[in-house]
């Protein structure tokens, strides 16, 4: 699907027909965004802006030099973007490309970002007149929104961190939690960092406006905190972590020792029947009349004197 966004006596209209490329100017567009385009879409965009789109896997370059470049007549920028559906997190590669002051946008999913940077972009079409500044405008609301799940990854964080040490109980889903909570604290942190690569090579070029650049000072601000916010979640995850195995640690050392201390009550008493169960021809009590009270007395006796010799001695 291509939207095409046009500039249109100050503000933006926008129109899904690729024939308009062959009636309109650079000027006239301010954004094509394509969102899991046909061969046919990206053929039309590539020959009207004359240029190559990215594929996939060039978006999902991790090296640096993959993640900002400038050619002579384009700049590229590749970034990942969180899609988050059904309770779980996954990354989606973005690609970026400004040619002619128009922002070319390729991507493969939804995403809240792109929804926000066009309500921004219908309500205020005059604080947009270059693609650079949309470009700008789409990573201020994705900053943002990694912000919120930093925000919300430490509310869950503090949230756990209460159940475990009000209650003193470990289950095994808390243990599955706070792995769960690791793994998407350090895939946060990874895509902030991706962020801030992107950020990095932008204030190092030339092409931008002069009034985008103060901006980005205030965004890599931004993206450093987040980056420390994040780093310091996941040192709280391990702390958490090392808290409910030493809990279990303590609880499996109780369990151990109330079997320990019942085997040495019980282990006199056991000597003592022992004793009593062997067929030997010259044992008195046998034929005694009161022998097996006797038995029985005598094992509760030594239970009871090793019980408070274990009380006494403060071992208990």
């Amino acid at each position: 699907m291509i939207t095409i966004y046009l500039k249109q006596y100050n503000k933006i209209v926008r129109n899904a027909d690729i024939k308009l490329f062959d009636d309109l100017g650079y000027d006239d567009i301010l954004w094509i965004d394509l969102f899991s385009p046909t061969i046919k879409e990206q053929k039309a965009v590539e020959n009207f802006m004359e240029v190559s789109l990215l594929t996939k896997q060039q978006a999902e370059e991790i090296e640096s030099s993959s993640k900002y470049s400038e050619t002579e007549n384009a700049i590229f920028s590749n970034s990942n973007f969180f899609v988050v559906g059904e309770g779980r997190m996954s990354v989606e590669p973005i690609s970026f490309i400004i040619c002619e002051g128009v922002l070319i946008t390729v991507r493969n999913a939804e995403s809240r970002t792109f929804n926000e940077a066009s309500k921004r972009l219908q309500m205020n079409a005059r604080a947009y007149p270059t693609g650079y500044h949309l470009l700008i405008s789409i990573l201020e609301v994705r900053i943002d929104a990694d912000a919120d799940l930093v925000e919300a990854m430490a509310r869950q964080i503090a949230a756990l961190s209460k159940d475990i040490t009000v209650d003193g109980q470990v289950e095994k889903e808390d243990i599955k939690r706070i792995n769960q909570l690791q793994e998407n604290t350090m895939l946060i942190r990874e895509n902030i960092f991706d962020r801030q690569r992107v950020l990095s090579g932008i204030q190092r070029s030339e092409r931008f406006p002069n009034d985008i650049y103060p901006r980005l000072q205030l965004m890599i601000k931004d993206v450093n905190s987040l980056i420390s916010h994040a780093d310091f979640s996941f040192e709280r995850l391990d702390y958490l972590q090392d808290t409910a195995l030493g809990l279990i640690s303590i609880e499996q050392n109780n369990v151990t020792k109330i079997f320990t201390v019942a085997s040495l009550f019980f282990m006199p008493a056991t000597m003592i029947a022992s004793l009593y169960g062997m067929n030997f021809k010259f044992m008195p009590e046998l034929e005694w009349k009161y022998g097996y009270l006797f038995a029985l007395g005598l094992m509760v006796t030594v239970s009871l004197g090793t019980y408070w010799l274990f009380k006494r001695k403060k071992w208990l």
